[in-house]
């Protein structure tokens, strides 16, 4: 379901499987900022010397993870109206699920909202708490109301 992607004048088809290892290593090192606020930099070096990156998309792995913290004001704007408790009770798991997905799903148009609010729901089962990911698909699927009209509507 990905799209081609433009890379260096080139296009380039998306690898599902190293896409989902990059959200994946994302998730865990956004949980990490926000715990550890340690310097994305010092998080970052760690990952990839403590993991098995290999079969990563480490391009999308570093735009998502330096993404979130560029874009926090504006993703948490997004997240915000649609949760059902301030920012600051979501838990630490949720919330970086959340915010990766919020940023893909305003920043990364070529991949359908359909398959960021699966691979956040898949994220939830894994590193969530029991119902975490009913939590997530709910308020993914009303951020893509907002982010991903024209979308939806086709």
């Amino acid at each position: 379901m990905s799209e081609p992607l433009p890379r260096h004048g080139r296009t380039v088809k998306a690898n599902p499987a190293a896409r989902r290892k990059a959200r994946h290593f994302a998730m865990q090192a956004l949980y990490q900022w926000a715990m550890a606020g340690a310097s994305l930099n010092d998080i970052e070096v760690q990952f990839v010397v403590d993991n098995d990156m290999k079969g990563t998309d480490m391009e999308y792995f570093r735009e998502l993870f330096r993404g979130v913290p560029r874009n926090v004001s504006a993703i948490d704007g997004h997240l915000a109206p649609h949760l059902d408790r301030e920012i600051k009770d979501v838990t630490p798991v949720e919330l970086a699920i959340l915010r990766l997905s919020a940023y893909e799903m305003e920043h990364r148009i070529d991949v359908p909202y359909k398959v960021v609010i699966n691979e956040a729901v898949e994220l939830a089962k894994k590193f969530g708490a029991t119902e975490s990911h009913k939590y997530v698909n709910g308020v993914l699927d009303k951020i893509a109301q907002t982010l991903r009209v024209v979308e939806i509507k086709r």
